[in-house]
């Protein structure tokens, strides 16, 4: 799959518009001047090869991660029996920055790969480079806090949005969960984005 140039620039502009009407804060603007102006965060791919593998994926996915967050959070149960209930700005926030650590890290190259007729061929693809490697969620984190402060929920679900398919140790992804609950519906939000959306 590819985005076209026209793609990139709707998902870009979806971006800010839900950033300009949903969060507030202060700092938002130095950090909307940074993705925007000094970092390829609307061209980057979301991964080398899985979800989001082409330009404009990140962006791509992290709105549809937000979407799935929204949605995930207006089921009754969540809110009734799970008692969910979080700002649209904490929504906004944990949704759409969660992968922020992906921002200058894939660069372009080619690899070889055998063709249908058996013959080997150059095909594009990315190779990941990080010149600051901080982790993946906590480099996500950290990068957001250097503009604006998170909640701890924020904070918490951001860190640990990949669940327990990341590297995390799994007694402390479990005590997150049950402390944090955007953490548990920021995790499932992302897995059903990678996994059935992107």
């Amino acid at each position: 799959m590819s985005l076209t140039e026209r793609e990139i620039a709707d998902n870009k502009q979806r971006f800010i518009s839900i950033v300009k009407s949903e969060i507030s804060r202060a700092g938002i603007d130095k950090l909307m001047d940074y993705l925007t102006e000094k970092s390829d965060f609307f061209t980057a791919p979301a991964s080398t090869r899985f979800h989001g593998s082409y330009d404009g994926g990140l962006a791509q996915h992290s709105l549809n991660v937000y979407d799935c967050l929204k949605d995930y959070l207006t089921r009754p149960r969540t809110k009734e029996l799970y008692k969910m209930d979080f700002s649209a700005e904490t929504v906004a926030i944990a949704g759409l920055f969660h992968d922020i650590c992906k921002t200058d890290v894939y660069k372009r190259g080619t690899r070889n790969v055998k063709n249908d007729m058996g013959v080997w061929e150059q095909v594009p693809t990315y190779f990941f480079e990080d010149n600051l490697p901080y982790g993946h969620g906590e480099k996500s984190v950290y990068m957001i806090t250097g503009f604006m402060r998170l909640t701890r929920e924020e904070a918490f679900a951001i860190r640990y949005h990949m669940g327990f398919s990341g590297t995390e140790e799994k007694n402390s992804v479990s005590k997150t969960f049950e402390m944090f609950p955007l953490a548990f519906a920021l995790s499932t939000a992302d897995m059903e984005a990678s996994y059935f959306v992107d």
